[in-house]
């Protein structure tokens, strides 16, 4: 009897060695392995190595071809039903803030539904601007919001049988699609979603400095520079972007270090980072209606926008339905700025404002968390107006 039992107590002792043996190797097999992959990360962000992820555009067409005027539709691997879609970006920025990384692009999330009957794929297109350089300084306002973002509307509504296309625009993309509607309200347009598009510049901090200086300087001493360069440069932009973060570029580096072994993590910050070095400069005409007639005299918050060039915007000729979407942590467009265009188009369909907080100006329109927030409000404003 005593032989069986110290036989049974060796027996399970055994048998937790065995265990223990079993979970320390995997222990040191899963600590390799991260050993390993930050080892792998670590090369990547450095300056010689080639990248954490390579990029992974969502696929697209090339439908229609013209300078500053590209339009491409996203494809999907689904029918697609409902309204078509025209995703309008801003100036100074990529076209590819709608499609940044797999799982943070925002044409794909429309383009391929996800399967279901609550959210069916829809046709999704895309007009994109290309380079500006120095040649493009005399475009202007009513340049985008007159004749390119207009001819992109009618392009794709020709597509789908002459109905109407929904607008989606993103900061001064969704200032330059709700122009095009007040200037052009016969345009098929079946709603305007604006994403971060302030509207009174008086309620946005990031303007307070150029409003302030121009009050001492004047506007002619302000767009002096940007007149002689024609307009701002790229690089000029790009340090002006990544300044309105400078917490997250002190803390870089000490982020990477963090995150080494985390490969999405270090995948999201990079494709920022390129987002960012791909950004184009402004055309020198654009930017000076920007500082005076919005930054400065708050033309879209009073209602009438005077671009020159005999062209004057009355915002209550819009009468397509509007939605606008504000962050209360957006350092560009605040939530207030954006709030205010609730009251400038007295004439929409119908007005809603929706907020949300926690987003950078980015985050709204590519944020990981974007898909839970903000683009279901998109949806919903597309769902909502395709009657």
């Amino acid at each position: 009897m005593r032989a069986r039992l110290r036989h049974t107590r060796a027996t399970a002792c055994y048998r937790r060695v065995i265990i223990l043996g079993m979970l320390d190797g995997r222990t040191i097999l899963a600590r390799s392995r991260v050993v390993r992959s930050a080892a792998r990360n670590a090369w990547a962000v450095s300056w010689l190595g080639p990248g954490v992820e390579r990029p992974r555009p969502h696929p697209s067409e090339v439908v229609h071809d013209a300078p500053h005027a590209q339009l491409r539709r996203f494809t999907s691997s689904t029918p697609t039903t409902g309204r078509p879609v025209l995703l309008v970006p801003p100036l100074a920025v990529p076209a590819t803030c709608w499609d940044l990384r797999p799982g943070q692009s925002l044409a794909a999330y429309l383009a391929e539904g996800d399967g279901q009957q609550d959210r069916a794929a829809r046709p999704t297109y895309v007009v994109d601007y290309g380079d500006i350089t120095f040649a493009d300084r005399q475009l202007g306002f009513e340049d985008f919001a007159c004749r390119i973002v207009p001819d992109a509307v009618r392009r794709v509504s020709d597509l789908h049988g002459g109905g109407p296309v929904h607008l989606v625009g993103w900061s001064l993309g969704g200032t330059i699609s709700l122009l095009a509607g007040s200037a052009q309200p016969e345009l098929p347009i079946a709603s305007i979603t604006a994403l971060g598009t302030p509207i009174d510049y008086g309620l946005n901090a990031s303007a307070r400095p150029l409003r302030w200086l121009d009050e001492r300087l004047g506007s002619r001493v302000m767009t002096a520079p940007t007149a002689l360069l024609g307009g701002v440069p790229a690089p000029l932009v790009q340090l002006v972007y990544r300044g309105l973060a400078p917490t997250r570029e002190l803390k870089k580096p000490w982020f990477l270090l963090s995150n080494l072994a985390d490969t999405e993590t270090l995948a999201r910050s990079e494709a920022i980072d390129q987002f960012m070095a791909a950004m184009p400069g402004y055309p020198g005409r654009l930017y000076h209606q920007m500082h005076t007639r919005l930054i400065v005299r708050r033309e879209l918050a009073t209602g009438t926008v005077h671009l020159g060039r005999g062209v004057v915007v009355e915002l209550d000729r819009l009468v397509a339905p509007v939605t606008l979407v504000g962050s209360t942590t957006d350092a560009v467009a605040s939530a207030a700025a954006v709030e205010a265009g609730t009251r400038s188009f007295p004439s929409a369909a119908t007005m809603r404002y929706v907020e949300v907080s926690g987003f950078s100006h980015l985050g709204l329109v590519a944020g990981s968390a974007a898909r839970h927030h903000t683009w279901p409000a998109v949806v919903a404003q597309l769902e909502a107006a395709d009657g």
